[in-house]
């Protein structure tokens, strides 16, 4: 029984095709704000600390730096608000959490970069 109804969420609720991004990485979130009867779309740049949940209920948190004090924000990944992800850059950490970002502030709250291999044939082109 729980899988017809399963079955029947996952036909109604609407597939979003988001770029793979993990924890460490530094992305763009596009989200659709409603003030009154406009409508505009905020970018909240930032690393992204932790996701978490599975399914409808699956939610990613991203944390960024403004005017010196720590700003993390939650998104849902089922929001219809959300317009776009953009990835900008790929980290390399070895945890799937990084609650420790929030002690710290300037150059050691860096994340390295991971870096990626180029192709030689396009080198080549």
């Amino acid at each position: 029984m729980s899988s017809a109804v399963a079955f029947v969420h996952e036909q109604l609720t609407q597939k979003k095709n988001f770029p793979a991004f993990k924890a460490g990485d530094n992305i763009t979130v596009n989200y659709r704000i409603i003030e009154g009867n406009k409508e505009r779309i905020q970018s909240f740049k930032g690393d992204v600390i932790k996701k978490q949940g599975t399914g409808s209920t699956a939610t990613f948190t991203v944390r960024k730096i403004s005017d010196g004090i720590g700003v993390e924000r939650v998104f849902p990944y089922a929001s219809p608000n959300i317009e776009s992800i953009v990835v900008n850059k790929v980290g390399q950490v070895h945890r799937a959490k990084l609650y420790y970002q929030r002690k710290r502030s300037g150059k050691s709250a860096r994340i390295r970069e991971k870096r990626m291999a180029v192709a030689a044939a396009a080198d080549k082109a």
